[in-house]
C-alpha cells in the first residue's frame, strides 16, 4: 500500500458513494416535475400525494448530496494537488460554472419546493420543482464536462511548466464523449428515480396498502422504465462506438482484447490473465464482439498489446464491471418488459410476486452506475489526464498513514450517514403518505377573545376589520 494507491482507494470510495445521490436526485425530482405536471393537467389529488411525499424522500438525498459533494473539492486539493495545480485552468471553472448555474439555481428554489406546497399558487410551486430540477441537471453536466475532458481532453495546449491552459472553451467543454456520457448518465439517473419509486409503490401494493397511492406511482414508474431502458441501452451501443474511436485502449480492457484482429468473439465470460496477456476459462460467441463494437462482421478492434504493459489498465476491473452494469441494464429491461405484459393482461396491481420483484429492484439501478463509474475511471488508467497526466504523476506526496487514516475515516462516517439516510427514510415509507390536513384555525384566548365584558376590543376588532368580531358585533 503507497500513497498513490491509497489516495486512489479514498476517492473512489468517496466519489463512489457521492455519485449516488446526484443520480437519486437527478431521478426524484424529474418525477415529481412529472407528477406535479399531471396535477395541475388533471387536479387529481392523488397526484398531489404523490408529489408531497416523494419531495420529502427528496430532500433527504438532496441533503447527502451537498455534504459528500463539498468534501471532493477538498479531497482534490489534498490528495491530488499536483492533478488540481496543472489542470486548474482547465478543471477549476467548470467547478465555477457548475456553482453558479447549478448551485445557486438549486438554492434559490428548493425551500419553494420544500415547504411552499401550501404557501404559494401550484403553477409557482410547479416552476419551483422544475427550476431544481434542471438545476440538478446542469450540476451534472458540468461535472461530466470536467471529467469528459480528463478522458477525451480537447481545447488546450501544455505550456513549458507542464500546465493545460485553455485554447478554445467551447472545445474543452464540449469535448468528443460528453455528449454520450451526459446523456448516458441522466438518463441513468432518470431510471434509477423510475426504480426507488417503483420499489417503494411495489412495496406498498405487496402489502395492500395505500392502493389508489400505489397503483398511480407503480404505472407512472413503470411507463417511465419501459421508454427510458431500450434507449439508455442504444446510448449505452453509442457510447461504445466513441470509446472505440478515442480510447481504444479502454475497450481493449473493457472487452480483454489483447490482440488486435477484426471477426473478433463476443466474450461473455473469462477470466483475463495479465502476466500471459490472455483470457481463461473464456465463454466466447464467435464474430458478434466485431458486430457490436464496431457494428461491422469483420470490424477491426485494438488489442491492449497495441501499448506497453504499463500503459495498460488493470483489465479485471473494468472488464467485470462492464459485464455487471450491462447484465442489471437487461434484467431492468425485462422488468420493464413483464410489466407491459401484466397490463395488457390487466394483472399488473394484482400481481403479488411482481410487486415483490419491483420492491426489491430499487438497488440495481445504483449498482449498475456504480459498476460503470468503474468502467469509465478504471478503464482510462493509468492516466488521470488520458494521454497526457499519468495518475502516479498527478497525486500528492502525503504520508501513506495520514491517508489511511483518512481512509478509515471517510469509511466509517458515510457508513453512519448512510444508516441515517435509510433510518430516516423507511421511517417516511413504512409511514407512507400522510393525508393532507387543513391549516389550524387561528388560535382563540380562552377568557380573553371570548369575553366581551371583558375584552378591550382591540386584538379581536384588527382581526376582523373595523365592525366585525368581539364587542363590535352589537353596533352591526
Amino acid at each position: 500500500m503507497d500513497t498513490v494507491l491509497l489516495s486512489r482507494l479514498q476517492f473512489a470510495w468517496t466519489i463512489g458513494y457521492h455519485i449516488l445521490w446526484p443520480a437519486y436526485t437527478i431521478g426524484v425530482s424529474g418525477f415529481i416535475v412529472l407528477v406535479s405536471a399531471l396535477f395541475l393537467a388533471t387536479g387529481k389529488p392523488v397526484y398531489r400525494e404523490l408529489m408531497r411525499f416523494w419531495i420529502h424522500l427528496f430532500a433527504l438525498g438532496f441533503a447527502m448530496g451537498v455534504v459528500t459533494g463539498v468534501v471532493l473539492s477538498y479531497e482534490i486539493g489534498t490528495n491530488w494537488s499536483i492533478f488540481a495545480a496543472e489542470s486548474a485552468n482547465v478543471i477549476g471553472p467548470f467547478f465555477t460554472y457548475e456553482v453558479l448555474t447549478a448551485f445557486f439555481l438549486e438554492a434559490g428554489f428548493i425551500g419553494v419546493m420544500l415547504f411552499g406546497l401550501n404557501r404559494v399558487g401550484p403553477k409557482f410551486h410547479f416552476f419551483a420543482c422544475v427550476m431544481v430540477a434542471l438545476g440538478a441537471m446542469f450540476s451534472a453536466f458540468w461535472i461530466l464536462a470536467a471529467n469528459s475532458w480528463m478522458q477525451t481532453p480537447a481545447g488546450f495546449t501544455v505550456d513549458a511548466d507542464g500546465k493545460f491552459e485553455v485554447t478554445s472553451w467551447w472545445q474543452a467543454i464540449f469535448t468528443p464523449s460528453l455528449p454520450y456520457r451526459f446523456l448516458h448518465m441522466v438518463t441513468a439517473a432518470y431510471i434509477t428515480g423510475a426504480f426507488v419509486v417503483l420499489g417503494v409503490s411495489g412495496f406498498y401494493l405487496w402489502q395492500r396498502r395505500h392502493a389508489d397511492f400505489a397503483r398511480a406511482g407503480f404505472s407512472l414508474a413503470l411507463w417511465i422504465a419501459l421508454i427510458l431502458t431500450p434507449v439508455q441501452i442504444l446510448l449505452g451501443d453509442q457510447h461504445g462506438l466513441n470509446t472505440l474511436r478515442y480510447q481504444p485502449v479502454k475497450l481493449a480492457a473493457i472487452e480483454a482484447r489483447w490482440h488486435t484482429a477484426r471477426h473478433v468473439p463476443l466474450t461473455l465470460f473469462a477470466w483475463p490473465d495479465m502476466a500471459k496477456e490472455r483470457n481463461d476459462y473464456a465463454v466466447d460467441i464467435p464474430d458478434l464482439g466485431s458486430l457490436i463494437l464496431t457494428h461491422s462482421w469483420d470490424g477491426e478492434v485494438t488489442g491492449l498489446t497495441s501499448v506497453p504493459p504499463q500503459d495498460r489498465p488493470y483489465v479485471p476491473l473494468p472488464f467485470f464491471a462492464f459485464r455487471l452494469m450491462a447484465g442489471i441494464g437487461f434484467l431492468l429491461l425485462a422488468i420493464a418488459l413483464a410489466g407491459s405484459f401484466l397490463r395488457w393482461r390487466g394483472k399488473l396491481y394484482e400481481t403479488r410476486w411482481f410487486a415483490m420483484l419491483c420492491a426489491f429492484s430499487s438497488p440495481l439501478p445504483f449498482i449498475a452506475i456504480l459498476a460503470g463509474w468503474t468502467v469509465t475511471e478504471t478503464g482510462r488508467q493509468p492516466y488521470v489526464v488520458y494521454g497526457y497526466l499519468r495518475t502516479a504523476e498527478a497525486a500528492a506526496a502525503l504520508p501513506v498513514s495520514a491517508v489511511a487514516t483518512s481512509l478509515i475515516l471517510f469509511v466509517l462516517v458515510y457508513l453512519v450517514l448512510l444508516a441515517a439516510f435509510f433510518f430516516y427514510a423507511m421511517r417516511l415509507v413504512l409511514r407512507g403518505p400522510e393525508e393532507e390536513r387543513p391549516e389550524p384555525p387561528e388560535r382563540v384566548r380562552p377568557g380573553i377573545d371570548t369575553a366581551p365584558s371583558r375584552a378591550w376590543p382591540g386584538a379581536a376588532a384588527k382581526r376582523a376589520g373595523p365592525w366585525g368580531g368581539g364587542p363590535w358585533d352589537k353596533f352591526k
